[in-house]
C-alpha cells in the first residue's frame, strides 16, 4: 500500500522523464485525496520574468491508486471528474470479478479429493 509520499515520488519520476521534451521546470501544483488514492495536478513553474506560468499541453493530472500502486496519466480532453468516476467503476468491476472468481474456486472440488 502506498503512502502519499510514495505516490508523490512516483509522479515526480514520471514528470522527470518529461524534462528532455519540455523546456520548462515542472512541479506538482496540487494534490487532492480520493477514496482510492490521490490525484496530482502538475505543470510548469512560474516564470520569474513574465510573472506567468508557461502554458503546457498534455499535462493531464496523474491518478495514483494506493492499494494496487497504479499510476494513471489522465487525458486533458476529458473532464477530470469523469475520469475519476470511470476509474472508480473500473475498480468496482475488478473487485466484482475477483469475488466471482474466488466464489467459483471455493465451489470447485479440490483435486486431492477427486483422486482418492
Amino acid at each position: 500500500m502506498l503512502t502519499e509520499e510514495d505516490a508523490r515520488r512516483l509522479v515526480l519520476a514520471e514528470i522527470e522523464g518529461l524534462r528532455g521534451r519540455i523546456e520548462y521546470d515542472l512541479q506538482i501544483l496540487r494534490v487532492e485525496a480520493l477514496p482510492f488514492g490521490w490525484i496530482f495536478y502538475w505543470g510548469a513553474v512560474w516564470d520569474g520574468r513574465s510573472g506567468q506560468r508557461p502554458p503546457l499541453s498534455g499535462n493531464g493530472p496523474f491518478l495514483v491508486d494506493r492499494e494496487n500502486e497504479r499510476l494513471i496519466r489522465t487525458a486533458t480532453s476529458v473532464p477530470v471528474a469523469r475520469q475519476i468516476a470511470d476509474y472508480e467503476r473500473r475498480l468496482r468491476r475488478e473487485a466484482h470479478a475477483q469475488n466471482t472468481a474466488a466464489k467459483r474456486a471455493a465451489q470447485q472440488p479440490s483435486t486431492a479429493t477427486q483422486h482418492q
